[in-house]
């Protein structure tokens, strides 16, 4: 029986990087209406920040993704071993992505909770005396 691994890394690659592009394209479709709340009357700026943090999504996750590639089947594996191998590599980066999705979610929350308290505490006027 011929090695399996490449095999694997023609199975695993394709399958990280489709998950962090839909998780990516989620968060980041959706996060625009928190974005334009936390940069109001400022689209420009709103929609730019989404894209920053978009392509520090992907460089993250990609990255991640290809940091734990390395696959460790022996010669003679055989498929059930790969399918272990793979289930255990992508059930692995599906929880990362999970807590990198809330860490942005967090983030998006956070932002919002302190432009709202910005908004809401009036700007303080000294008298000239």
């Amino acid at each position: 029986m011929e090695n399996l691994t490449v095999t694997a890394y023609f199975i695993y690659l394709p399958v990280a990087v489709g998950l962090t592009y839909y998780v990516a394209y989620t968060l980041f479709k959706n996060s625009t209406v928190y974005m334009n709340d936390i940069f109001q009357n400022r689209p420009d700026v709103a929609s730019a920040t989404n894209n920053l943090f978009r392509i520090g999504f992907y460089l993250l996750n990609v990255g991640f993704a290809l940091y734990i590639l390395r696959m460790r089947l022996p010669y003679d594996a055989g498929v059930q071993q790969l399918i272990e191998q793979l289930s255990y590599k992508v059930g692995g980066f599906s929880i990362y992505l999970g807590i990198m999705l809330f860490i942005n979610m967090y983030l998006f929350f956070r932002g919002k909770r302190i432009a709202k308290q910005r908004r809401a505490t009036p700007p303080v006027f000294q008298a000239n005396m």
